[in-house]
């Protein structure tokens, strides 16, 4: 997420706005369990499954909007 941005403006959002760290640090988790539920790694049923991933979805949204309404 975020990957064609500059590090140094991620940075600085994460630094200087606590909703957008706290919920890019949300989706970075999430995504990490998403990831080990998929490869087998961490089990888990799939309506568990379903609901990280809406969460995750909702969480990216999320930060996408506020990315684009902050000061960068």
């Amino acid at each position: 997420m975020f990957e064609g941005q500059p590090q140094a403006e991620l940075d600085k959002l994460l630094q200087g706005h606590p909703e957008f760290k706290q919920l890019y640090q949300r989706h970075k988790e999430l995504d990490k369990k998403v990831l080990d539920a998929e490869l087998g790694v961490l089990p888990m049923d799939d309506t568990t499954l379903a609901q990280m991933k809406r969460e995750k979805l909702a969480a990216k949204d999320r930060l996408t909007r506020l990315y684009d309404t902050l000061p960068h």
